[in-house]
């Protein structure tokens, strides 16, 4: 009698590779972590001709659910249509083998449709390399933005921007009745997914994040090769898919993924005319061509007037003009006759700091190519619809064309003003005259720094004002009134002792992990509002589960719950450094979020720095001593993943280390630090929030000026 065939699993997870060592042992862990099990992992070898087959061999013979099909290479495509006639699961998806998915990735997708019946679901991405550490994706920002459950391209057009097929979940019936199989170029997800778009009568989709999405160093990923000319060729190729099937779409969704196309696609094409060599600049021209012939008059006609000197250079076939706007676009601006819409206000917030017991706000405005000509500048802080003028104090910085001129600017705002503001965001007002000139817009345009990270700050004995993003983005600041708050941390050898005031009466405190859902509550000592917490460290280093496969790391939040059900975010009011305990090569950090609240990270240790000053000639940065590791400042080649390393001078005292360069020996470049450990490996040094908070550190030494900046979570420092 033979034995029963085991039941197929629910999920076929379809990996092909190609050349990818360095990357597919991460890629495949990330996926045998995930914490829904009942999964095949089919591995395509597509004929690469590196070790990446035999470091997927050796998981197989680990992992049972892991096997491996050969074929010779014939593309990405192709690869996953191989995996897909493989595939035996209820539902399918799909995993390139430089990324990397987050353990409940599948989990929620997968929930989602037991319990909705949608065709497929897709989630949140994120971006991630070496140097900047992780990031949103700009593209699935636009579009995964909340959780929506059996919606539809047609109720959200922004899907129509939804253009990759690795964050999603399909219902491989729902595959299978449409027969979707990718073509044999580059750029092969779009037309897949925007047909299953309008083909699937609904879809969910998850805001958190799904899938982590490699930009590699070297820029040799498909996606990052966009100037080579077969890159291109398949580019308009797939456009032209896409194009065809929205022919007959309803007109919204036709006319935004016209305007993606114009915005994204054909404006990255027309770059290309500043890099290809002679001999491919009339084949460009009849790409680019036949990408603009597909495209609506009316899309065409509403782009930026140097774009539409483009287009009258691609139909003429200009190839010089083609090439000068390319390599500097502002200089063709100044051959175009400017029109009133060509002068709107730009403004943006360089740093954000306390003086004096003042919120001062430093930043730039000017009206675009007005930057020289004399002007007036009013700002002023609205506040329950009463606009409150300021004193502005001008300042010389560098403009929008790399000039100095006197487009800098400091508002102070005082706290007797600030305690007039509402729990709601106050924005800051700005208006500016250039001659019969006039614009008006809300202060926004962050940069990486304080405006990121903005400090806030007791204004009296239970305000607390905390400036950041409010209204679309703008900056803005709120005044929260007697918040509950974290006041002070006790460290023992096992325990992080939690002392703060709770905004009500019978609180309990809880730990939630934002990412993967779920909380668990602390027990508490209290004293009227006052409240004691006790936080074991050693469950949470024990626990090695984390949300974020690239880091490693995985955040908690803490918040508070009266008993009436009111809820409140535990607020960071305990000083202006993290706490954190390190033990077997793992570190729980206690620190703030970009909002100002209680944030609790467990991750592998990763350098930190804590502090950055100038000391003369040398820049020093320092940080908590969490093991022997040297440090250099490291630049990357471009489109290459190699580097040059200046080394440091390491020193280690009771407060910890201190990595030490001459700032002279620095060219001008974007510097990242760098630790290596004595086995080799190297990674990114991570920026604390609180010294991200007194960033950017701007210093002057001869003909050089240094900006130290966070960026991604790292330390960089931009020497020009």
């Amino acid at each position: 009698m033979s034995s029963p065939r085991p039941a197929s699993p629910r999920l076929s997870v379809v990996v092909p590779f190609y050349n990818v060592g360095a990357y597919i042992g991460d890629c495949l862990d990330s996926i045998a972590r995930q914490t829904w099990g009942d999964f095949e992992a089919i591995l395509v070898d597509d004929g690469s001709p590196d070790d990446s087959a035999v470091i997927a061999k050796e998981l197989c013979a680990r992992d049972s659910r892991f096997r491996i099909v050969e074929q010779d290479n014939a593309g990405l495509g192709p690869a996953r249509n191989t995996g897909i006639e493989h595939a035996t699961g209820e539902y399918l998806t799909f995993v390139d083998s430089d990324d990397l998915v987050t353990r409940h990735g599948f989990g929620l997708l997968i929930k989602a449709l037991d319990r909705t019946g949608s065709d497929f679901a897709g989630g949140n991405a994120r971006r991630f390399n070496n140097s900047y550490g992780v990031r949103p994706s700009w593209l699935h920002g636009q579009t995964f933005t909340e959780d929506r459950f059996a919606t539809h391209i047609s109720e959200t057009p922004q899907l129509v921007l939804d253009r990759m097929v690795w964050n999603k979940v399909y219902r491989r019936s729902f595959w299978d009745e449409y027969g979707y199989r990718f073509p044999a170029i580059r750029y092969e997800d779009y037309p897949v997914t925007l047909k299953a778009h309008l083909d699937a009568v609904t879809v969910d989709t998850i805001a958190a994040p799904v899938y982590f999405w490699r930009e590699r160093e070297s820029g040799d990923s498909i996606t990052q090769q966009k100037f080579q000319l077969a890159n291109i060729r398949d580019r308009v190729v797939s456009a032209g898919l896409v194009l065809d099937e929205i022919e007959d779409a309803l007109p919204e969704i036709r006319h935004r993924v016209h305007a993606h196309f114009r915005q994204i696609d054909l404006h990255s094409i027309l770059s290309a005319f500043g890099t290809v060599p002679p001999e491919e600049e009339q084949h460009l021209v009849e790409l680019t061509s036949e990408l603009l012939g597909r495209l609506d008059d009316a899309v065409l006609e509403s782009a930026p007037r140097v774009a539409q000197l483009q287009f009258a250079a691609v139909r003429a076939g200009d190839v010089e003009l083609l090439r000068l706007v390319a390599l500097d676009p502002d200089a063709a601006k100044e051959h175009l006759p400017l029109s009133k819409t060509d002068f709107t206000l730009a403004t943006s917030i360089q740093e954000v700091s306390w003086i004096d017991g003042e919120l001062s706000v430093r930043g730039t405005a000017e009206i675009r190519h007005l930057q020289s000509k004399p002007s007036s500048l009013r700002i002023g802080l609205v506040i329950a619809g009463r606009n409150y003028r300021l004193p502005v104090r001008r300042l010389p910085a560098t403009d929008l064309r790399g000039d100095e001129s006197l487009v800098g600017f400091e508002v102070r705002v005082s706290q007797e003003l600030l305690a007039k503001c509402p729990a709601g965001p106050s924005h800051f007002d700005v208006r500016m005259r250039v001659g019969g000139i006039r614009r008006r817009d809300l202060l926004r345009g962050q940069k990486a720094g304080s405006p990121g990270w903005p400090p806030g700050m007791w204004i009296d004995g239970t305000s607390w004002i905390q400036p950041g993003p409010g209204k679309e983005g703008a900056f803005a600041v709120r005044r929260l009134a007697d918040p509950c708050r974290l006041t002070s941390v006790e460290q023992t050898p096992d325990a992080l002792v939690l002392h703060g005031r709770s905004a009500f009466d019978e609180p309990s405190l809880f730990v939630s992990r934002p990412l993967s859902g779920g909380e668990e509550e602390l027990p508490l000592e209290v004293h009227g509002r006052d409240f004691t917490a006790r936080l074991p460290i050693r469950p949470m280093l024990e626990e090695i589960n984390p949300d974020d496969p690239f880091s490693q790391r995985t955040t908690r939040a803490l918040r508070m719950r009266g008993p009436e059900g009111r809820e409140q975010v535990l607020l960071w009011t305990a000083g202006d450094r993290l706490v954190s305990h390190a033990e077997g090569g793992r570190v729980v950090m206690l620190t703030r979020s970009t909002g100002g609240y209680v944030n609790l990270h467990e991750s592998p240790i990763r350098m930190t720095a804590t502090a950055a000053v100038a000391a003369g000639n040398m820049l020093v940065v320092r940080g908590p001593d969490w093991g022997d590791v040297d440090f250099s400042w490291r630049r990357y080649l471009p489109d290459s993943d190699d580097y040059v390393d200046v080394v440091c001078r390491r020193t280690v005292s009771d407060d910890g280390w201190a990595a030490v360069v001459e700032m002279a020996t620095l060219e001008p470049a974007d510097w990242i630090l760098f630790a290596t450990a004595p086995d080799g490996t190297s990674h990114a040094v991570q920026c604390e929030p609180f010294l991200s908070s007194r960033l950017p550190l701007m210093i002057t030494r001869g003909r050089h000026a240094f900006a130290v900046r966070p960026l991604a979570g790292t330390l960089h420092l931009e020497v020009s």
